[in-house]
């Protein structure tokens, strides 16, 4: 027998393993093989035969006479029926499918009893053909041609149009056929495993015809003929297994018979037993020269091949040989490459990886073997777990747990904790994965029927008291306190009964410990509560927590059958439980909140059916302990929930539960009135104890008003006299201003919901309008607030009902309701608009001195972000629902660079839904905000501007972004983009410079930031917009080159398209790098670029107070004083203009045809709403297409994905106004590994 060496597993990518050989410790049995005996030796594979040994060649006409029914041939190739009907080769045959895979190889083989050139040939033929090859090899190649000379022939047949075979090729018909391909491969080889595959001249063709075509560059060659190649190695393996049982047998056999005594020994018998013997190993020893050919000339290569799918069919099939093989494959000689491949780049091979170890670690007989491997790259299976392909995590996470239960030891405790914390994964398939790993470790009961015994012994109910005890202390040494959901999902699949033991969970909580139990903690009781009521829900809803799962599946009736189950058994036990847990916990603000939030999970016809009302008063008289005891606002709202779930109007207990609710608001607003008027007599002498009065009832009527409808009560009354009383005197404590604020919101709201509702009278709509005026008066007095909580609060409650009561509110055929809408005025707008800039556009620091020094951690810095961001989207949302005037968005888009980390998202979205709502009138407010920028940085700097600082190029930048949000539909920005221009070239020549016409205007320098959105006009705008520029301009302007008119000079040549006389000298004076044409040699990369844009995002100027309202004021009337009609009209009447002077100016504004034909190709590259690509500061038109061209050649040598589009890219990016984010793609090139 031949056994191969047990090497030490080396982690290198050396050729060792192309020195293994398949060693095979076979032995046989009883074979039916008549035709097997007298074979001679086979020689290697790849090998011609000796003629000798051969058939005689028929001619190709004596050939074709013997070719089986079904397939007709000439001179070796295929022929079809003319009538196009029954497939007539081996390829149709298996695409098909229609045939038993059996009755095609035996047909088969009776062709190759027949001829086996011509069989042969058609399995050649049939191999190519898989491969996606349209050639076909005739007689005459076989006979005469090496096998490389034959593949080089038909590489030169494939279809140089698609890069698709059938093995890639989509679709359910060819998903068929690579099974069917598989399977014929499978059952050829079980069919001949007899006669045919010993016979020194089959295997051999087909074994040296595949190992040609896996060495071919053509990938379609080399994976299809990989996968023949394992396929074969594996039915081989089969083989192998089946001769070493024969061979078994046999030697058991004859050792039985020899054993006898010699009268009865039967020597014949003896003498066909060692001949059977010798036989079998004639065969093994063909089958393991058969798989060393295969392993070495192929495996060995490619399961480092360059192409992922090759190297995953390798590996998934090394996997299968190991495990059907044990003791041949099962060593460290073949492990190692499993091993290796562990690290491979691509997310499949690894997945293949670690279900080929699965199969493996499943058998636990196979686990001493695996010992050197497991301690060997353990390491590597366990960071696995945190693959960045979730699949192979998954699979890496069972792998280990697989692991660990085979072998206790095998782990390490550092192993284990780096499975725990994935519990706590966003993936659900990771977390459940982790989980059971977790439960497998911690929560797994070793001895059941012992701790039942114990648990009685104790007086316990259950014996998982130390299990819940354990999952506890899991939790809290976590350290992730408000993740329990996320804990109790992942382990729900497998802990199902130790999670739902809630009466162990209840005798932990109420009763006292017995003798060997530890006292749970506070920490501790807390911790098991939150679990507690996790799991309630996870029952009660039967679906993942949120942030897990794209949303509620449909559950099967088997899951909503156990989903009632539970909610009826969780019910009849917190039914009873639930209120003595209260009872002991009610001085507990946490435990409480948390307990309170069962009674939303009850099925609540249980209390009628089952009699329980009982358990119900007893219910309601600890929830108002618990509200006369708390004043904290999570215990409130959840006191308040629970009420207004038992009030549900569709259960019969609704009447008991509204008399215990109104007996209880009834004391609170009884309470409120007396200390109100306490408190306002009291005035300025008003304790701390007349304080805690009001506040303390008036949190709680707050609570409940938010779920319940007070109106009857009529709190807005009190609370609107405590909020004047704050205004008039001054000294309004600001909790109570908060409070009162917030409870007068929610009168008005279900004042306005009765009012809707049903048919309101006049007097009703009147009344409200009363209400909603007088409360938003008093709202807008408290923006002057000296304490930020009270100005935030009523600030976010302003926007709140000037929402609700905007136009909208009539629309949908409830125009009755015009009483109610209102509208702001100018002074409302504008303190709303300062209140936004004065606490929203706020840097770090001013922040933390508004802190009062104190020291922030990091959850109340993102707390502290996450309202100023509240704060801001309210605003915007009166803004783009036209509510707020659109102008007032310049003080916001202005902003964009300097606070985009923070609200670049908000004020994006802003931009884009205004552009919705009116293209020109946003232009003009986009315009607008760089002049606010613009005339901020003369105050600062003065006339004199520096062009070069880092302000002006932070003004530039923001422009460029501005212009990139247009796209690159000219048309549909056409008016928009062409009044933007109109706006910034009258702002530039505005003011004229105060010594002098020969000076230029003060705001000269603004056209340099105007020429940023020069791109974005089509040819004929360019020419209109330039006779418009040339109204402002005179006659020695169009002549001064010095360095102060090169904005002038830059902008000019930006509109100028073609016409080489009208083009300004821009290399004059020492700026003339920035107003010159980069020319495309000396262009920086676009990562420089980008990096260049990122360094100039942080130097915008703060807002300069002195003139800012003023000047903001001047601009806005400016924008909103000329009508859209107006607007939409002037570049008709440029138009007609320049048709009149067409003759004075002399200028040609024709472009190029070439140039012409550049914009249409870019245009079609792109979608409409997409950026442009390439960004320019000044260059002339003809400058910056040719540029764009150059670029789009630079990158259109990227081979991408035919099917992705520019939007789907744009997708992947975080910055849609980046342009040089466009260009840049996930999808890598593969490299090869090794």
């Amino acid at each position: 027998m031949i056994t191969s060496e047990l090497s030490v597993l080396q982690d290198s990518s050396n050729e060792s393993g192309a020195t293994d050989t398949v060693g095979l410790s076979m032995s046989m049995s009883e074979m039916e093989d008549p035709e097997a005996k007298g074979k001679k030796k086979r020689g290697r594979p790849g090998k011609q035969p000796p003629t000798s040994n051969k058939k005689p060649r028929k001619s190709p006409t004596d050939k074709t006479l013997g070719v089986t029914r079904g397939r007709g041939k000439a001179n070796g190739v295929a022929q079809h029926n003319g009538d196009g009907g029954d497939p007539v080769t081996l390829f149709e045959v298996v695409k098909l499918g229609k045939s038993a895979m059996q009755s095609v190889v035996d047909e088969w083989i009776e062709s190759y009893k027949q001829d086996r050139d011509l069989a042969l040939l058609d399995l050649i033929n049939f191999f190519i053909q898989c491969s996606g090859c349209k050639g076909t090899v005739r007689i005459e190649m076989f006979r005469n041609m090496q096998n490389a000379e034959i593949i080089r022939k038909m590489t030169e047949e494939f279809d140089e149009d698609s890069g698709d075979y059938p093995l890639t090729m989509p679709g359910p018909m060819w998903k068929k056929f690579r099974y069917n391909f598989c399977e014929f491969i499978s059952v050829l080889i079980r069919q001949c495993q007899y006669s045919i595959i010993y016979d020194e001249y089959m295997m051999d063709t087909v074994i040296s015809l595949l190992t040609g075509l896996s060495d071919s560059q053509v990938r379609a060659f080399r994976h299809t003929s990989t996968l023949a190649a394992m396929k074969l190695m594996t039915a081989l393996v089969n083989v192998a297994l089946n001769l070493s049982i024969h061979q078994d047998n046999t030697q058991r056999q004859y050792e039985a018979e020899r054993n006898k005594i010699a009268g009865k020994r039967a020597n014949e018998k003896l003498e066909l037993l060692l001949q059977k013997r010798k036989e079998l190993q004639e065969n093994q020893d063909e089958i393991e020269n058969m798989m060393n050919s295969i392993f070495k000339g192929i495996f060995v290569h490619r399961y480092r091949d360059a192409i992922a799918e090759i190297r995953a069919i390798c590996i998934e099939e090394i996997g299968v040989w190991m495990k059907m093989y044990s003791d041949a494959f099962l060593n460290d000689s073949y492990l190692k490459y499993v091993g290796w491949t562990l690290h491979d780049r691509q997310g499949e091979v690894r997945l293949k990886c670690l279900k080929a170890l699965q199969n493996l670690y499943t058998n636990r007989e196979l686990f001493p073997k695996l010992e050197l491997f497991t301690n060997r790259f353990k390491d590597r299976i366990v960071s696995m777990t945190l693959d960045k392909e979730y699949d192979v995590a998954v699979e890496a996470i069972r792998l280990v747990t697989l692991i660990l239960q085979g072998s206790e030891d095998a782990l390490s405790n550092e192993d284990c904790e780096n499975v725990y914390h994935l519990v706590y994964s966003a993936h659900r398939p990771v977390a459940v994965a982790a989980g059971e790993f977790l439960h497998r470790k911690l929560f797994s009961r070793h001895d059941p029927q012992a701790e039942e015994a114990l648990a009685k012994r104790r007086g316990r109910s259950s014996p998982n008291g130390n299990l819940i005890r354990m999952l506890v202390l899991f939790f809290l040494e976590s350290e992730l306190h408000e993740h329990a959901a996320y804990l109790v999902d992942s382990l729900w699949e497998s802990s199902q009964e130790l999670l739902k033991d809630w009466e162990c969970m209840t005798e932990l909580l109420l009763e006292e410990p017995v003798q060997g139990e530890e006292v749970l903690s506070d920490r501790q009781e807390s911790a098991l509560i939150e679990l507690t009521v996790c799991t309630i829900r996870q029952a009660a809803e039967a679906h993942p927590p949120v942030g897990r799962g794209t949303g509620k599946r449909v559950l099967t009736a088997k899951e909503r059958k156990t989903q009632i189950d539970d909610k009826n058994k969780l019910t009849e036990h917190f039914i009873m439980a639930l209120p003595m847990l209260l009872s002991k916990y009610q001085a507990d603000s946490e435990k409480v909140a948390n307990l309170l939030q069962i009674p939303q999970y009850f099925d609540l016809d249980v209390y009628s059916a089952g009699r329980m009302e009982k358990h119900l008063d007893a219910l309601l008289k600890q929830i108002r302990l618990v509200v006369e005891k708390h004043i904290e606002t999570d215990v409130l709202e959840a006191c308040s929930k629970t009420y207004s779930i038992l009030c549900s109007e569709e259960y019969t207990i609704m009447n008991r539960v509204d008399i215990a609710r109104s007996q209880l608001i009834d004391e609170m607003t009884d309470r409120f009135a007396h200390s109100v008027e306490e408190l306002l007599q009291e005035a300025e002498e008003a304790d701390d104890d007349d304080i805690y009065n009001v506040l303390s009832t008036l949190k709680r009527l707050t609570a409940f008003h938010n779920a319940h409808d007070l109106t009857r009560w009529d709190l807005f009354g009190n609370c609107y006299r405590l909020l004047k009383a704050g205004i008039e005197q001054g000294s309004m404590p600001e909790q109570i201003a908060v409070q009162a604020l917030q409870c007068s919101h929610y009168s008005i709201l279900w004042q306005l919901v009765k009012i809707t509702e049903g048919a309101p009278s006049k007097d009703d709509l009147v009344a409200l309008r009363r209400v909603v005026k007088s409360f938003l008066a008093v709202c807008q007095q408290c923006l002057s607030n000296v304490n930020t909580p009270v100005k935030e609060q009523a600030f976010m409650l302003l926007c709140d009902l000037l929402m609700i009561f905007s136009h909208q509110l009539i629309s949908g055929g409830r125009e009755g309701l015009q009483p109610l809408v209102f509208n702001p005025d100018s002074t409302l707008q504008n303190e709303l608009l300062n209140f936004v800039l004065d606490h929203v556009f706020i840097d770090q620091d001013d922040e933390s001195q508004s802190m009062e020094g104190d020291e922030e951690d990091e959850a109340n810095k993102i707390e502290a972000l996450h309202k100023r961001r509240n704060l801001l989207a309210a605003f915007c949302k009166l803004i783009i629902y036209d509510i707020v005037d659109m102008p007032a968005a310049a003080d916001i888009f202005k902003h964009y660079m300097k606070y985009y980390n923070d609200y670049g998202d908000i004020i994006k979205e802003t931009l884009s839904k205004t552009r919705q709502t009116d293209k020109i009138l946003c232009a003009k407010t986009l315009i607008l905000s760089l002049q606010q920028l613009f005339n901020e940085l003369l105050q600062d700097q003065g006339p004199n501007l520096d062009r070069t600082s880092s302000h002006v190029s932070g003004i530039k930048e923001l422009a460029r972004r501005f212009a990139l949000t247009f796209g690159l539909d000219q048309i549909k920005t056409r008016e928009a983009v062409a009044t933007l221009h109109k706006d910034g070239i009258e702002f530039a020549f505005k003011y004229q410079n105060p010594r002098g016409p020969e000076f230029p205007p003060i705001n000269l320098a603004f056209l340099e930031v105007l020429s940023e959105f020069s791109s974005k006009l089509i040819r004929q705008d360019k020419k209109t917009v330039h006779s418009y520029l040339e109204k402002f301009m005179s006659e020695s302007m169009s002549e001064r080159r010095e360095d102060v008119w090169l904005p002038l000079i830059s902008y000019r040549n930006s509109l100028l398209t073609g016409g080489d006389e009208d083009h300004m000298s821009v290399t004059s004076g020492s700026s003339s790098k920035t107003g010159s044409v980069r020319s495309k040699k000396g262009r920086p990369p676009l990562h420089k670029k980008r990096i260049e844009g990122e360094q100039t995002r942080g130097g915008l100027l703060d807002d300069a107070p002195g003139l800012r309202t003023r000047i903001r004021e001047r601009l806005r009337t400016q924008v909103s004083s000329v009508p859209p009609q107006m607007q939409m009209s002037w570049l008709g009447q440029q138009k007609m203009e320049e048709v009149n002077r067409k003759d004075r100016t002399g200028m040609n504004y024709i472009k190029s045809r070439s140039n012409q034909g550049v914009r249409q190709t870019v245009r079609g590259l792109m979608e409409d709403d997409a950026e442009p690509i390439f960004e320019d500061v000044m260059m002339s038109s003809r400058g910056q297409l040719e540029d764009m061209n150059e670029e789009f050649e630079d990158t259109m040598v990227i081979d991408l994905p035919p099917s992705r589009n520019r939007r789907e890219r744009a997708e992947l990016r975080p910055d849609f106004f980046d342009s040089a984010a466009m260009i840049e793609d996930e999808s890598g090139f593969s490299m090869p590994m090794f």
